[in-house]
């Protein structure tokens, strides 16, 4: 029987109920199989949809999917059947957690609302995971990456930097944040269960999430009330904040502090460019940004990526050359550190991203690959203590329709 959740990550022995699909959710769970938690996937007949997204060694195992389930295990129930959401409520029973990403409305229709969870295990830490908090009028609205989005003011920021035309960023950070979120959250509940010996329920909404992660920096002035100046952090704002264009190439460099910029221009030999008002502090260089970083911008298309990174280097300036994902693959220092995990599968050879925080006495690590859809049913409902017949009526209707 395989396990998962056996290494010494912090999490050994939680056993975590996820009933999670597509990405916010299942990275939430994949930091609790990383880190050792027992975690076991909850589908549907049909499957999670992110197995069905190409590409992939089969039509129904996608590479997202291998990755961001590594480590669970997956168990089919059709909890429109009463018998399989009351396996479940039995299982919950026995679980340290309960994660879901379906809406409320939904998740209380099936009888698997947090006060049906509490009654059969008062300790559960239950977690809702979904696009708008309950409370408000956006609580219905179907919610995915996109759209939150732009609700979040996310992609009206990024039009700052594309010419007035707002844009998506070209990777899924409402789920990834929302997910990293709910990690936080469910552990949190999880340290407090020891002190309080009580359970609790969370409820980890992606719209408020993101709202809050832009607000960051972005409150600024309207922090006040009456406000003292607008939103937005220059900085970030401004179009001459970019990758700036070498002689052959581009460079990321972020001359932030006052030591940064004397070092700078020591460097390049111009020290009389530190008496300029502009430069004068963190303050005046931020009220002038767009001509600070124009001014940078000039001088660096002078010479070559890899003179500046000397230079840089030198000057204790932070600063590296743009990089494309597929160069991470062969990155020297993801390479030094580790950071790759590569295991055998009856599909071939795999690499994924390994775990990329340390811990010194209960190290994480990445799991199996994201596991085939069933592929451990009667072995977790075995393990809850249900009996051959229970397993039978459970899955032989499944197992019959998959066979057909």
């Amino acid at each position: 029987m395989t396990t998962a959740g056996a290494g010494k990550g912090p999490l050994k022995g939680v056993r975590v109920l996820d009933l999670t699909s597509v990405l916010m959710g299942p990275y939430t769970t994949q930091i609790f199989a990383d880190l050792g938690a027992d975690v076991i996937k909850v589908e549907s007949p049909t499957g999670d949809t992110t197995r069905f997204l190409p590409p992939g060694p089969a039509d129904d195992c996608s590479a997202m999917f291998m990755n961001v389930n590594r480590g669970k295990r997956s168990l089919v129930l059709d909890l429109k059947q009463p018998a399989a959401r009351d396996a479940l409520v039995r299982m919950a029973s026995q679980a340290d957690v309960f994660i879901h990403s379906m809406r409320a409305k939904a998740i209380a229709r099936l009888g698997l609302a947090y006060a049906d969870l509490k009654l059969a295990n008062p300790n559960i830490i239950y977690a809702n995971l979904y696009g708008y908090g309950r409370d408000g009028p956006y609580a219905d609205y179907p919610a995915y990456d996109d759209i939150v989005q732009a609700a979040s003011g996310i992609v009206d920021l990024q039009a700052a930097l594309s010419g007035g035309e707002p844009t998506y960023l070209a990777t899924v950070v409402a789920d990834k944040v929302a997910g990293l979120t709910a990690a936080y959250a469910v552990i949190a509940a999880l340290f407090d269960r020891e002190r309080s010996e009580c359970g609790q329920e969370i409820e980890v909404p992606m719209f408020e999430t993101l709202a809050s992660f832009s607000m960051v920096e972005h409150l600024c002035g309207a922090m006040f009330d009456p406000p003292i100046g607008p939103t937005g952090y220059a900085r970030a704002l401004s179009p001459e904040r970019k990758p700036y264009r070498t002689r052959d190439g581009h460079i990321a460099v972020m001359i932030y502090n006052d030591r940064h910029w004397k070092n700078f221009f020591d460097a390049i030999g111009n020290p009389e460019w530190s008496q300029d008002p502009i430069f004068s502090s963190l303050r005046m260089r931020t009220q002038n940004i767009s001509k600070v970083l124009g001014h940078l911008g000039a001088v660096l298309a002078q010479r070559t990526t890899a003179e500046w990174m000397e230079l840089f280097e030198k000057a204790q300036c932070p600063a590296m050359p743009v990089r494309s994902i597929d160069d991470l693959i062969e990155d020297p220092h993801l390479a030094s550190v580790g950071f790759w995990h590569h295991c055998e599968t009856p599909d071939g050879s795999i690499r994924m991203p390994g775990v990329p925080v340390r811990f010194s006495e209960t190290p994480g690590m990445a799991g199996r690959p994201g596991p085939r859809l069933g592929a451990d049913s009667r072995d977790v409902l075995d393990e809850a203590g249900f009996s051959e017949s229970e397993i039978e009526e459970l899955l032989r209707p499944i197992e019959k329709d998959q066979a057909g």
